[in-house]
């Protein structure tokens, strides 16, 4: 078998699946949009032995229990107040530990991440094969 159209299966491979990942993330998004339950969630600070710096964000869920989410070490990259600020979560009916903050960046930015590394994987697929 050719070697180039060896690179260029396995870019467009490759590139296929990581848009396939960009589409499953905009579908979450659309998901939670119609049936996901929509609270305000105040960022609370981590526990002292923690090393990363981003809050946590606290919420009740529908049944009055508290909920914590994690956003992550990119949470001021992606909208996250500073620690005592309010943010809008949203989570699926009955299962508020998959919560999201509800934040174009922080709902759009894997997204477009995804299809960012697509598009890059195509192109170096098709520079390659010429």
């Amino acid at each position: 078998m050719d070697a180039k159209l060896l690179l260029f299966a396995l870019c467009t491979g490759v590139g296929l699946g990581f848009l396939l990942l960009a589409v499953r993330q905009l579908v979450a998004v659309a998901r939670l949009w119609v049936r996901g339950v929509l609270v305000t969630g105040t960022v609370i600070p981590r526990i002292a032995g923690d090393r990363r710096r981003t809050g946590l964000v606290l919420f009740t869920d529908h049944l009055g229990r508290p909920v914590i989410v994690d956003t992550g070490a990119y949470g001021p990259l992606r909208g996250l107040p500073r620690v005592g600020g309010t943010v809008p979560v949203c989570y699926p009916r009955n299962r508020p530990a998959a919560a999201r903050l509800w934040t174009p960046r922080y709902l759009l930015s894997p997204a477009f991440g995804w299809f960012l590394t697509s598009t890059v994987v195509f192109v170096c697929g098709t520079r390659l094969t010429r």
